[in-house]
This record gives C-alpha cells, sequence and structure tokens, in this order.
C-alpha cells in the first residue's frame, strides 16, 4: 500500500513506521534532510520524504492517510501567538489534506487523523467514552472539536475517517514519561495537587497497534478513544512510578506552582479524565498493557 504520513518524527510516528516497513511511505515533513537523518535507524526501505503538498492534485494514488502532525500542545506557555500556532498547526494542515482527498476520483479508502482526550475538558470520576456529549468553551476542547470537523469532511463512501483521542503517550523515548523520568529517579516525584484528577494514558506499543488495527479493519470508522481500559489517579500513577523505580514518594507539586509555570495549560495536569476506549473493545482489539504496573514495569525495565 501507499501511505501518507504526517507526524512521522514525532514520538507515535517514530514508533508506527517501525511497523510499515513492507508499504511505500510517503513522509510530508518540514526539514526532510533532519527527518531522514533521525529516521535513519529504522532503516526504511520504501522512502519519500516531501516538504509539503505542493507536488500533488489530487490522492488518487494514496492509498491510506496518516495525520498525526501538530505543534506540542504541553511544551509552552498557551499565549495567543502559541494558540494560534498550535491551532493552525493542525487545522491548517488537515484542512489541505482534505481538500485533495475530496479532489480525487478514487481517493484514500481510510483517513486516520489525530486528537486528544482534552476534548473531553474536566470530567472528576465520571467515566467517559465516545458516546459522551461535551459542551465546553475550553481551549484544549475547541482545539480537539476544530481539529476533528476538518477531518471528518474526507468522508465519503469511498474513504472512511477514523479520529483518535489519544491519552498520555507512555514510551521511555519521550513524551511525558521521559519528562517525569529524572525528578522520580532522584526522589523528587509526586502527585499535582492532592493527585484525585483522574488520568488516561496508553502504552505506546498499544498505541500503535491500535492504529493499525484501524487500517486493517474496513468497517472501522468515526471517533475513537485511544486509552488503556483502567484509567488511574494522578496519585496511584505518581505511587506506582515511584514504585517502579524503587523512589521515594513523599512530594507533592501544588496546583498553584503548575498554574503560575503553565498558565491556562495547567488543565493539562490538574483536570480529572476518566475515559475509557469503548469502541476498540467493542471492535475486539486485545491492549498488551491495561494495567499501569505492568505498562511501567515493562517501560522502565
Amino acid at each position: 500500500m501507499k501511505i501518507l504520513i504526517t507526524g512521522s518524527t514525532g514520538l507515535i510516528g517514530k514508533h508506527l513506521l517501525d511497523h510499515l516497513k513492507g508499504h511505500n511511505l510517503i513522509l510530508l515533513t518540514r526539514n526532510p534532510k533532519k527527518a531522514e537523518s533521525s529516521l535513519n535507524h529504522l532503516a526504511l526501505p520504501h522512502v519519500d520524504f516531501i516538504p509539503d503538498l505542493a507536488s500533488f492534485t489530487d490522492f488518487n494514488d494514496i492509498d491510506i492517510i496518516i495525520n498525526l502532525a501538530g505543534e506540542p500542545i504541553a511544551d509552552k506557555k498557551w499565549t495567543t501567538k502559541q494558540k494560534k500556532i498550535i491551532t493552525d498547526s493542525r487545522c491548517v494542515l488537515t484542512e489541505k489534506l482534505v481538500q485533495l482527498c475530496l479532489k480525487s476520483t478514487s481517493p484514500p479508502r481510510c483517513f486516520i487523523s489525530g486528537s486528544a482526550v482534552g476534548y473531553y475538558g474536566d470530567n472528576g470520576a465520571q467515566n467517559i467514552d465516545e458516546t459522551t456529549e461535551i459542551l465546553s468553551s475550553d481551549f484544549a476542547h475547541q482545539i480537539c472539536q476544530q481539529w476533528e470537523n476538518k477531518a471528518l469532511q474526507a468522508e465519503s463512501e469511498q474513504t472512511r475517517v477514523c479520529i483518535l483521542r489519544t491519552g498520555v503517550v507512555l514510551s521511555p523515548l519521550g513524551g511525558a514519561l521521559k519528562k517525569m523520568y529524572l525528578p522520580y529517579q532522584c526522589g523528587l516525584g509526586g502527585p499535582v495537587g492532592d493527585g484525585k484528577q483522574y488520568m488516561s494514558w496508553i502504552h505506546i506499543d498499544d498505541m500503535v497497534l491500535a492504529i493499525l488495527h484501524l487500517m486493517e479493519h474496513e468497517e472501522s470508522k468515526g471517533i475513537y478513544n485511544l486509552v488503556a481500559p483502567h484509567p488511574v489517579t494522578n496519585a496511584i500513577f505518581s505511587q506506582t512510578l515511584a514504585k517502579t523505580l524503587k523512589r521515594p514518594h513523599f512530594l507533592f507539586t501544588p496546583k498553584i506552582v503548575i498554574k503560575a509555570i503553565l498558565g491556562e495549560g495547567a488543565v493539562l495536569l490538574t483536570d480529572s479524565q476518566r475515559i475509557r476506549p469503548k469502541r476498540l473493545v467493542h471492535e475486539g482489539f486485545k491492549f498488551r498493557y491495561s494495567r499501569i504496573e505492568s505498562a511501567l514495569k515493562q517501560l522502565l525495565s
């Protein structure tokens, strides 16, 4: 198959590419030379790096699109300028991809596009699944909704669209776990605030296998929560991480400190999201790591 991928140099993209070596890959990246260098260790046999979509007038020869590109949402404070960068990096590119799909007489049969559990906002201990209705003016919700709405416009009788509402992806190579590793290793880790807020997470292996599941199953379409079946509170996650690393666990970070550092973006750590992957489970997807204890043990071994 010929697969066009955006965001291929990100945490999920790099891991996914290792499972797609038998396919013809087109990787859209702002810096092809840098991307080629960073992915060189994968020894991809059939790959083209492109800096933009200028060479395409349609997507008639593309079988699948996997759209994972987007400015990291947690790396900088959410200033007005940064919010625009975050929004444009997702929505502008997605709209271009959709327009090329719509111009095709034989469009891609599957369009997989990213989103995040930030769509759901703060819901305390309430169990959330893909059917839960959410009305919110929060930035995280608004950006996810805009991004999803753009991608869903590609849906037709020929193209099925799958939206990935992704939780905290756990990987030793980057993301949240890598940022937490050093302070916890030094005995300085602990929960945020009282730690009662729920955290919906997913092991990087399950994240990639779920994307492959959606690629391969022709009946799969619509919204999917890409999270493990058993979300945990921030306190339990913190205790489990410290225990796995055999380090002390007695500190905590007051919410006021997080808000001072991240501003409005503090919601990424303080909102409570107890989210279930109802649709994946219903389709028979089997998680390798459904419990946080086994996930962290494998990731940190």
